[in-house]
């Protein structure tokens, strides 16, 4: 848990905890929703393949992101 409290040999940085949530939130939040559109598209086709298609994009932009955080230095 470094990202978030200051440990024995690396500080707390703020920005890097941050984007660190925000990374994740896209990753589960996109999948969550893709999951769900899924489910809907058995009912309403076209609101249920946009919520798979945007949680595909949230996704993506989440997996992005971790290749970003990894060329980071802290």
């Amino acid at each position: 848990m470094g990202f978030y409290k200051p440990g024995a040999n690396h500080p707390a940085d703020p920005s890097m905890a941050r984007l660190h949530k925000v990374t994740w939130t896209l990753i589960f939040g996109g999948l969550l929703l893709l999951t769900f559109g899924i489910f809907v598209a058995k009912t309403d086709g076209v609101i249920g393949w946009s919520m798979v298609a945007t949680g595909g994009v949230l996704t993506v932009v989440g997996m992005v992101l971790i290749y970003v955080r990894s060329t980071l230095k802290p």
